[in-house]
C-alpha cells in the first residue's frame, strides 16, 4: 500500500467507514455499479472471490480507481490470493474468518486486511496478525448485546465493522453500541439489481451515516457542556 492509499484508507476509516460488498456481480456490470457507489460516497468496496470471474472485475475497476476510494477481495481464503491483489494494485482484502497465515501474507505484501470474527479468541488472533480492522460477522444474527459483551478485551485501536443483517434500519443501534463500521451486502447489492438502484441504496446509507455520526457529535457536545 502505497502513502497515497495509505491516507485514503485512513480517512475512510474516520469519515465514512462503509464497505460495499458485491458478491456475485459480473465483469460486464462492475464499472456503471462501482461509478454510482463512488458518487454516492462510498470509500470501500470489496468484490468478493466466489463472484463470477472476480479477478477480472477487480482488475477493471483497480485501473480507473479514485485515489480517494479503495477497492479489493472478499473472502480471501488462500495466502495466495494476496499477491494477486498487491499485484492488481488493490489494496482491500476482506476475509470471512480469522487465519493468521492469511493475515500475515497481507501486510506483507501491503494489503489493509479486514479480518472477519465472531468469538473474542478470532479477534485477538486477527488483531496479533496485523489485521487493519475487524468485521462482526454475523452481526444480525448476534446482535449488539453480543457486541457489547465483547467489547470491553476488544483492542481498542481496532475500528470493529458489523456485517451481515445491516441495513438502514438497523445502523442506529449498532452506532449507538460503539461499532465503527458496516459492511452492506445484499441490501445494496444483488445480482439483476441495476446500477441506479444500487446507488439509490448507496445515498440513503451514506446519508445515514452521517446523520448518526453528527448526532453522536451533538451528544458528546451537550455531555461536555453539562460536565462544565
Amino acid at each position: 500500500m502505497n502513502e497515497t492509499q495509505r491516507a485514503a484508507l485512513d480517512a475512510a476509516l474516520r469519515e465514512l467507514p462503509l464497505v460495499a460488498i458485491l458478491r456475485g456481480i459480473r465483469p460486464e456490470e462492475i464499472d456503471k455499479v462501482f461509478d454510482e457507489l463512488v458518487e454516492a460516497g462510498f470509500r470501500l468496496i470489496e468484490i468478493p472471490l466466489n463472484s463470477p470471474l472476480p479477478w477480472k472485475s477487480i482488475e477493471r475497476v483497480a485501473a480507473r480507481c479514485p485515489e480517494h476510494v479503495l477497492v479489493g477481495a472478499g473472502t480471501v481464503l488462500e495466502a495466495a490470493d494476496t499477491a494477486e491483489l498487491a499485484r492488481l494494485d488493490a489494496p482491500l482484502m476482506v476475509t470471512p474468518n480469522s487465519d493468521p497465515e492469511v493475515i500475515r501474507a497481507g501486510v506483507e505484501q501491503g494489503l489493509a486486511p479486514l479480518v472477519g470474527c465472531m468469538t473474542p479468541s478470532e479477534a485477538l488472533s486477527a488483531a496479533r496478525a496485523g489485521a487493519t480492522a475487524l468485521k462482526l460477522f454475523p452481526a444480525g444474527r448476534l446482535g449488539t448485546g453480543y457486541f457489547k459483551d465483547i467489547s470491553a478485551i476488544l483492542p481498542p485501536e481496532l475500528p470493529v465493522f458489523a456485517v451481515g443483517g445491516i441495513d438502514k434500519s438497523n445502523m442506529s443501534d449498532w452506532h449507538g453500541v460503539g461499532i465503527r463500521g458496516f459492511g452492506f451486502g445484499s441490501n445494496l447489492y444483488r445480482p439483476g439489481r441495476s446500477a441506479a438502484e444500487v446507488g439509490e441504496v448507496a445515498r440513503e446509507l451514506v446519508a445515514e451515516w452521517r446523520r448518526l455520526e453528527e448526532l453522536y457529535t451533538m451528544t458528546e457536545l451537550f455531555e461536555h457542556e453539562g460536565d462544565q
